[in-house]
């Protein structure tokens, strides 16, 4: 594997999975990973319609491409857990939860997790973090692949925290709403993150951050809707339209 699009945060925008699978097909792609956040957005709590075709352009772009990797974002999972954030809509959830089994389905197994690794680079929705790892693993006593696949097993206790692979901010702006930077981990391969909505996609050490389609409350655009592509191997990244 090398060249890998990423397809940030979604939030109810359907036509985002059209123009991948249009730059996917126009280009030279051994995988797609979609980092999560597939629904919610402001002032659309009861436009079920719009979920659904959210999750039906999903399960086309799937099924188009069998090669995509679904990270959970802290959104979709808040409805398998009932547990409310920002957007939340309880007009929605058993909607939510019905289609995220569907595209789960149309999935190969183990293609639909928190984390996925792919050679150097690590994919989730927020970041596997230092302070997360030392918490759960200690320091040096799991291998990072062992470690991926027990995190990716872990429920609402240890899941639903501040510095977890769906709700950490490690990144050094006004998004972070934290007072310390947090580390990730391991500090020698790339992290690959949403979550946290940037003005372009942007890389600050091993960190590379890419929601850059979220919107403010009034709908208009934080950043410039670009889609980024990531070599796996070189630890090396682009825009998926240059």
């Amino acid at each position: 594997m090398s060249k890998v699009f990423v397809i940030p945060d979604v939030h109810l925008k359907p036509w985002m999975f059209e123009k991948a699978s249009q730059l996917v097909s126009e280009g030279s792609y051994d995988a797609a990973v979609i980092l999560g956040d597939l629904v919610d957005d402001w002032n659309q709590r009861k436009n079920l319609e719009l979920y659904n075709q959210t999750f039906d352009a999903a399960i086309k772009f799937t099924e188009a491409i069998p090669n995509t990797f679904w990270c959970y974002g802290n959104h979709e999972i808040g409805y398998l857990w009932g547990t409310v954030v920002s957007g939340y809509s309880i007009h929605a959830q058993e909607t939510v939860v019905s289609r995220m089994r569907d595209l789960r389905n149309s999935m190969p197994r183990g293609h639909s997790e928190y984390i996925h690794k792919l050679d150097k680079v690590i994919f989730s929705h927020a970041g596997l973090t230092e302070s997360f790892v030392m918490r759960h693993f200690g320091r040096g006593k799991t291998d990072l692949d062992t470690m991926i696949a027990k995190i990716n097993r872990m429920g609402e206790a240890e899941i639903w925290k501040g510095d977890s692979p769906i709700w950490a901010r490690p990144q050094s702006n006004d998004y972070s709403q934290s007072n310390s930077k947090m580390r990730l981990y391991p500090q020698d391969l790339l992290q690959v993150v949403g979550h946290t909505p940037v003005k372009t996609a942007v890389q600050e050490e091993n960190c590379l951050t890419v929601d850059s389609f979220s919107t403010n409350w009034d709908g208009e655009p934080v950043g410039d809707q670009r889609f980024v592509w990531v070599d796996t191997v070189e630890m090396c990244w682009g825009y998926a339209e240059e």
